[in-house]
């Protein structure tokens, strides 16, 4: 197990480092780079559009711009902003709990939601429910994360509503399906032949056979969720991971670009593996 846990961290350091310097490269070959706002203002003498100019030099060669961050990288300095003209350690600081707290709440009500939802059909398999609750989640499913963060500005929602919205209709239909399918096994069969109660049924026979794929599942929702979360909070404006990425972007701050990259690859991928080997674990324990 320490092996492998091992193994896991290094992979997941490697792919994030890969993950960082390939948006280093799509930004410096993306049109318009190298180009500044204060480049045109008069206010600006020759001297310091100059010294701006050799400053950008640095990165206009990316072998030299990768050699550089890693060697920094190793000394834990992440650069600072040409934009904001502040530490990106600093700014990552301040963000990341705000989009954490978002991304958590909005996948807590998913959950709920769809668990429940899920479970509700376990006991009512009609027609009418099943058409009813697969349109409501088509239509959710229907809707881009821009278009729900347009509605959550306009009805002032939460931003972890919002996350929340994206994220339900994704789980639902897995849930429901895997629930049913728990629910139809033999040994449930048999459980309900000898008179046991739902209750009973579904948290001693269901459930512990659904754990494993659940906890998988738990890992991808993570990602959906930390993924929504960048345009949904640049759309409404949270002092968030995500409105620091589209500063970033239309800024072309390289640095604050590459580092917001390393966060969000890092994070998708812990959560990933974490999932992955809970599920794994659980799965050697039950059986």
């Amino acid at each position: 197990m320490l092996r492998q846990v091992s193994r896991r961290l290094l992979v997941l350091f490697c792919l994030a480092i890969c993950g960082a310097l390939l948006s280093a490269t799509l930004v410096r070959f993306a049109p318009g780079y190298g180009v500044q706002e204060s480049e045109l203002d008069p206010r600006w003498s020759a001297q310091s559009i100059e010294a701006l100019r050799q400053k950008q030099a640095l990165h206009e060669a990316l072998p030299v711009f990768y050699a550089h961050y890693i060697v920094a990288l190793a000394h834990g300095d992440l650069g600072e902003s040409d934009s904001l003209k502040r530490p990106v350690r600093e700014l990552l600081g301040q963000r990341l709990p705000v989009t954490s707290n978002s991304v958590v709440r909005g996948l807590g009500l998913a959950w709920l939601a769809a668990a429940l939802l899920a479970s509700v059909g376990l006991g009512w398999r009609g027609g009418l429910y099943e058409a009813s609750s697969t349109a409501f989640s088509s239509l959710l499913l229907s809707l881009p994360s821009a278009v729900v963060a347009m509605l959550a500005v306009y009805l002032r929602t939460p931003v972890f509503c919002a996350i929340s919205v994206v994220v339900f209709p994704r789980l639902y239909g897995y849930i429901r399906t895997l629930l049913v399918r728990s629910y139809d096994e033999s040994h449930v069969l048999a459980a309900r032949a000898r008179g046991l109660g739902s209750a009973a049924i579904f948290w001693r026979h269901v459930l512990p056979v659904a754990a494993p794929p659940l906890l998988a599942l738990l890992g991808v929702s993570f990602a959906i969720a930390f993924g929504a979360a960048i345009p949904i909070e640049a759309l409404c404006d949270s002092p968030g991971l995500g409105q620091l990425a589209w500063h970033a972007a239309l800024s072309r701050d390289l640095p604050l670009i590459v580092n917001v990259t390393l966060v969000v690859c890092a994070v998708m991928l812990a959560a990933n593996s974490l999932a992955d080997l809970a599920g794994r674990a659980l799965a050697g324990s039950t059986q």
